[in-house]
């Protein structure tokens, strides 16, 4: 990267930096079951909800007990179950009609970072309805108060349910982006274990490494501050602690639990820290060629991790220390290996692949420049990286 564009990089996430102790951030109030949800609308005496979900999670009967939780507490219930992967604009476009529809009070976002997400962006469609998404692109775009938000995930590892981010691909273009504002933090998140354990091993797999990434993108950046370190080291030291047993044994109420909490803080974490080209890859390729991010994250943290070479020895080698791997007496770069190599030792364990199917090198090029753009100049990685130097990470994950 030439000298003019990384001093610039380099300015606006100082400034960004800087900023953070000003800024409203706030963590959403903790529910531990359906019944407090519940009990919390009826207190506040809201009529109708709109539960924005998926088909699968209908067809599986996770949402039944909220549903009627909610009924005996005298609460409407409208659902919506059309979220896809990758929430396009035309499918908010829809849930936002229907909360009007209904005149609804409150948006429930009850899955996976998709079905969040996409509660999140209708409920700024209510709050701009005459501002197209596009213009929303970015940070501290929306500056409107939002409907009540509610969330309830259902993996432990995209962390919507505490983020000022909803994720969004345009329907046309398929581009995918981020909207981010501080409205858009729900107010509440019911962490409740018991629906987590019928999540395929796969995904609690690859959404378990989806907090993972977070947690060490926030920490190895140049933008971590006292809360977002505390909440990063802790979320890594328990998914090392949880997430092979939370895969192995499904059933695990304690570890589930545990990975919820992990996935909280790691959002938490991010939220205020931000992430690195991990995402930017990731997005592109969800983008692109619907690729789940969790899994997309999974695959390319080491390889990120790599490339970031000795600008992040130092704080790899500290969550290397953190979850008892090594010690103040290796050096950083022995340590930060360290990390590192745990993280490809998960994976195995874990069963996650090395490359991703579908990929095409005649996109890469392309592929590499929309992931620059998210990237630069907003994400404070360790070491700056142009679009060129981000295509390696396409080729390395390329099924051959």
């Amino acid at each position: 990267m030439n000298i003019i564009k990384a001093a610039y990089c380099r300015t606006f996430q100082q400034a960004m930096h800087a900023a953070i102790p000003l800024l409203p951030y706030r963590k959403p109030t903790i529910l531990d079951n359906m019944q407090e949800l519940a009990a919390m609308l009826k207190n506040k005496e809201v009529k109708n909800v709109l539960l924005v979900t998926d088909k699968d999670i209908r067809a599986h009967g996770l949402t039944l007990e909220l549903e009627e939780a909610l009924k005996k507490a005298g609460i409407n219930c409208v659902i919506f179950d059309k979220t896809v992967p990758n929430p396009t604009t035309d499918i908010i476009e829809e849930c936002a009609a229907a909360y009007l529809e209904n005149k609804c009070e409150a948006f429930i976002g009850f899955g996976g970072g998709s079905s969040m997400d996409c509660a999140k962006a209708a409920a700024v469609r209510i709050a701009r309805p005459n501002t197209p998404f596009i213009k929303m692109k970015g940070i501290l775009k929306v500056l409107k108060k939002l409907p009540l938000i509610i969330a309830i995930p259902t993996t432990a590892g995209t962390g919507s349910e505490v983020t000022v981010a909803a994720i969004v691909t345009d329907s046309e273009t398929r581009h995918k982006y981020q909207i981010s504002d501080f409205p858009l933090i729900p107010r509440y998140a019911v962490l409740d274990p018991k629906i987590t354990v019928s999540l395929p091993k796969h995904l609690t797999a690859t959404t378990g490494m989806d907090a993972l990434t977070h947690a060490v993108e926030a920490y190895i950046g140049r933008s971590l501050v006292k809360s977002s370190k505390r909440d990063a080291r802790h979320a890594v030291r328990i998914i090392f602690e949880n997430i092979r047993e939370a895969y192995n044994n499904p059933t695990n109420l304690h570890a589930r639990r545990k990975m919820l909490h992990a996935s909280y803080l790691a959002g938490s974490a991010f939220t205020t820290s931000y992430v690195g080209y991990v995402h930017c890859v990731a997005h592109s390729l969800g983008g692109k060629y619907n690729t789940p991010h969790g899994l997309a994250n999974a695959v390319l943290l080491p390889f990120v991790l790599e490339e970031y070479g000795k600008s992040a020895y130092e704080k790899l080698h500290q969550l290397a220390c953190v979850i008892g791997i090594s010690d103040i007496h290796d050096s950083h770069e022995v340590g930060a290996k360290k990390f590192i190599e745990a993280v490809k030792q998960m994976k195995r364990d874990l069963n996650v692949p090395d490359t991703i199917d579908g990929i095409k090198e005649e996109d890469i090029p392309e592929l590499a420049k929309t992931a620059e753009k998210e990237g630069n100049p907003i994400y404070p990685v360790p070491k700056l990286m142009t679009a060129k130097e981000l295509e390696k990470f396409y080729y390395q994950i390329l099924s051959k």
